[in-house]
């Protein structure tokens, strides 16, 4: 597993359309939307548009990575055959869910580091040191949620509807999850139905930092189903395309 996981993160390493879009491609987002923005707070919020979008972009950077990285690849590793090879060595299936879900998220911390140092270099972001340390945490434990999904849906779809089926559920969760603009802006049913979304409990770990609170228990709860859901769902899938082998 630990031989695997090496790999994976060597194969992401070097592709370059992967790391632009996974890497510089929030960062660069993050300068485009909170760029010109003045430090006044939000509506309904105690941060201002700086703080607001360093999390959400930190967040909407590794699940890029993860999400669209695992899915699209285990598609492509099921065609090409692949996945079948390494059902021929000692690796368990557990070892290659475990493993996928390992290397997408250590490839994760990059895009997060980098929306941080954007933040304090351009925006000129001010935290205590435990407030980055945590933020930082907090939203690399949290890309393992959507890594594991990543997985599932790699197992899912196949390779000609892995793209489509991805980038719906990547687009709706950021949109809904509140990473791309502050539920306050939208219906107040949206509101309703984003606090129990993976990527509303996500982002507010790392919100309720950059605020000067611990995260709070009901969002890291939420991610924890989050997490023990979309694995089991990932490791059925997997054994159900052992099946057809």
């Amino acid at each position: 597993m630990k031989t695997l996981i090496k790999l994976e993160i060597l194969r992401s390493l070097r592709n370059r359309k992967f790391l632009f879009f996974s890497v510089i491609y929030p960062s660069a987002l993050y300068l485009i939307i909170a760029g010109g923005a003045d430090d006044a707070k939000l509506p309904g919020m105690r941060v201002d548009m700086a703080l607001y979008y360093m999390v959400a972009m930190a967040a909407f950077g590794a699940m890029t990575a993860v999400l669209i990285g695992n899915s699209e690849k285990i598609a492509k590793e099921r065609e090409q055959g692949w996945v079948r090879q390494l059902r021929l060595t000692a690796l368990p299936g557990r070892g290659y869910v475990m493993a996928k879900i390992a290397a997408a998220s250590t490839v994760s911390l990059p895009s997060i580091l980098l929306v941080l140092v954007v933040a304090a270099a351009v925006k000129d972001v001010r935290l205590e040191v435990w407030q980055w340390t945590a933020i930082a945490l907090c939203t690399w434990a949290g890309s393992f949620v959507f890594a594991a999904l990543g997985v599932a849906i790699g197992y899912l779809a196949s390779g000609d509807a892995v793209r489509p089926i991805t980038m719906i559920i990547y687009f709706g969760l950021a949109m809904l999850g509140g990473l791309w603009m502050p539920l306050t802006f939208l219906p107040a049913w949206v509101g309703d139905i984003a606090t129990w979304l993976p990527t509303h409990a996500y982002a507010a770990l790392g919100r309720a930092v950059e605020e000067g609170d611990a995260p709070h228990l009901q969002d890291a709860g939420i991610l924890a189903g989050y997490l023990v859901l979309f694995t089991a769902a990932a490791a059925l899938l997997y054994r159900r395309d052992s099946h057809k082998v």
